[in-house]
């Protein structure tokens, strides 16, 4: 227990005392988490909506490789990406390997499928014959969508809790991609990780306690925002 409360003191030093590393790495969190949920929320919300409403074979079959992939490994994803970006990989000439980009990137897919399982969810969980209603009453398809989008705007902010969560606290990825590089890559995970190696366990706790306080603030702030518009 000495250690715990160490390590809350330690964290409450390096906040008060805005510890430019800790800031640093505080910041570079949250810079690639948030950039990463941003993307997935663009291509989640976009290709959960359109998979929600369109009609073809194998749907089934694509909604469960979407559902498969809202538990996907960050280790393998950071894998595959490492594979792409290698110098002699794919997509090595754009040299961005060990950088807050490639972290950007995996996080992204990591979150995408997410996203896209609680659209789907969400627009499939309105009533069936809300989409008719709507093109019913001189709707273009577009306008549909995005007013079908916006009733399901709850279950969306829920989803973009689970995308932001799911990257703020993985590390395999990260630390895969992304090199952990001190004062350029190094995020609260990685960070973490490298102090616990080391027996900083202090240190480690302290990290781990600003990563929750990170946590809590954002999703906080998206419950608010969910609750305030929730039905009464």
């Amino acid at each position: 227990m000495g250690l715990i409360y160490e390590g809350i003191s330690k964290a409450i030093a390096l906040l008060a005392g805005f510890d430019p590393e800790v800031l640093s790495i505080t910041w570079l969190s949250l810079k690639v988490s948030g950039t990463a949920t941003l993307v997935s929320l663009l291509l989640g919300i976009s290709s959960g909506t359109l998979l929600a409403l369109a009609d073809f074979p194998g749907k089934r079959l694509l909604v469960s490789v979407v559902n498969t992939g809202m538990g996907l490994p960050p280790v393998v994803v950071g894998l595959f990406v490492t594979i792409f970006l290698w110098r002699n990989g794919p997509l090595g000439f754009l040299e961005i390997l060990y950088t807050p980009t490639a972290m950007i990137i995996a996080q992204a897919i990591i979150a995408t499928p997410i996203v896209t399982g609680i659209t789907v969810a969400s627009i499939q969980n309105l009533p069936g014959n809300l989409k008719l209603q709507i093109l019913a009453l001189g709707a273009t398809r577009w306008q549909m969508v995005r007013i079908l989008i916006k009733e399901a705007r709850l279950p969306l902010l829920a989803g973009v809790m689970a995308g932001f969560g799911g990257v703020i606290s993985e590390v395999g990825a990260s630390i895969m991609v992304g090199g952990n590089i001190k004062g350029y890559s190094r995020v609260l995970t990685t960070a973490t990780v490298m102090e616990t190696g080391r027996g900083n366990f202090d240190v480690a706790i302290a990290l781990s306690v600003i990563l929750l306080l990170l946590c809590f603030a954002i999703n906080y702030l998206l419950t608010r925002i969910q609750q305030r518009e929730r039905p009464r």
